[in-house]
């Protein structure tokens, strides 16, 4: 029989999260269940719950997808993992497994859908909608469950499930390392991340900036250089200068500016999500032959590459750790940039609320 478990839930779009009791499947044979240790609140939650991606696709909605957790109870055929482990979801807990992006370990693409770990359709429950991890417990195919090394701090590695992974497969894929130039847009929840893997990765690191205030925080995060681009003048000043500028900032930026400070064959790729279209000149492009590309999150074999990678180079997030209760809180000081760098809740404290009608 499914089993209940206390969770922070949304019923409507734009109205606060409230303690809820939500179901979690029985554990398939190919299946785990954890008790959730620590959840990251990610932008995305937000958006979903402020109804920027549409209607909610169910009532109550649980949102997070930065789950690290013990696994408590595995299916009879699984391998990969084992009772006690500690253990990880990021935002998705499915996919076709059989399209080519899938074949090519690139689930985040996967040509039918994946399946998010909120607000999807559920595949193993026809009917139901996927529920986030501001819950107690959560059930998961083992496939889509990633181990969390040792010596990583389980409350500060839950952002690196989604936000982590999030700037690696990027700077990953277009050749971050050492003799390259990066620079990294946005001192956020996501460039604060983008600047620590780009310097393990060993890059030469410049945070680009509106303003100069965020100066001494992007040096103590091991930043080579910071430029100021709110008066315009580190566009001329820089010019030619990046092999790959990760825009991590979810507004609209200048394409054009930024374009013109990637060197010969450079590439600005967008992790940020933004509503707002941004206008694309193609001829700064074609100059110095420059490439403007996206990425989304990673596949499930590069999100453990991630966290491998972030136990060896000793890269965790710098965080916040909350209450469950405090989560609407949280949401409000995201939404005002109050925040260095990211907020965690507190599993344990999921259970505490007094569910509302």
């Amino acid at each position: 029989m499914p089993t209940t478990v206390k969770a922070f839930g949304a019923h409507a779009i734009r109205q606060p999260l409230v303690p809820v009791t939500i179901e979690r499947r029985d554990v398939g044979p190919h299946d785990v269940r954890l008790d959730i240790l620590y959840c990251g609140i990610c932008h995305s939650d937000i958006d979903f719950v402020g109804g920027e991606f549409g209607p909610l696709p169910a009532s109550p909605l649980v949102p997070g997808h930065e789950v690290v957790g013990r696994v408590t109870e595995t299916g009879s055929a699984v391998t990969r993992h084992r009772v006690g482990d500690l253990v990880g979801i990021g935002c998705m807990v499915n996919s076709c497994r059989e399209c080519e992006n899938c074949r090519a370990g690139q689930e985040q693409y996967c040509l039918k859908g994946h399946t998010l770990i909120f607000g999807s359709p559920d595949p193993a429950e026809p009917g139901a909608h996927t529920q986030g991890g501001y819950s107690e417990a959560i059930v998961a195919p083992e496939d889509f469950v990633v181990r969390v090394p040792d010596g990583l701090d389980p409350a500060a590695a839950a952002p690196l499930l989604c936000a982590g992974i999030t700037v690696y497969a990027p700077l990953k894929r277009y050749g971050a390392g050492p003799g390259t130039k990066v620079a990294v847009v946005g001192l956020g929840g996501l460039g604060h991340l983008g600047v620590k893997m780009a310097k393990a990765m060993g890059a030469d690191v410049t945070v680009l900036s509106q303003s100069d205030r965020k100066r001494d925080a992007a040096t103590a995060l091991g930043a080579d250089h910071y430029a100021v681009t709110g008066d315009g003048s580190a566009f001329t000043d820089l010019a030619n200068t990046f092999d790959i500028i990760l825009n991590t900032v979810s507004a609209p930026v200048s394409l054009k500016d930024h374009f013109g400070v990637l060197r010969l064959h450079g590439t600005m790729v967008s992790v940020g999500v933004t509503p707002q279209p941004m206008p694309l000149e193609v001829f700064s492009l074609l100059q110095n032959g420059r490439a403007y590309a996206g990425s989304l999150f990673g596949g499930i074999a590069e999100t453990q590459e991630m966290l491998d990678f972030a136990a060896e180079h000793g890269v965790t997030a710098e965080i916040e750790l909350i209450d469950a209760q405090h989560i609407d809180t949280a949401y409000e000081r995201i939404l005002a940039s109050d925040v260095r760098y990211r907020f965690v809740v507190d599993g344990a404290t999921f259970a505490k609320g007094e569910e509302g009608p």
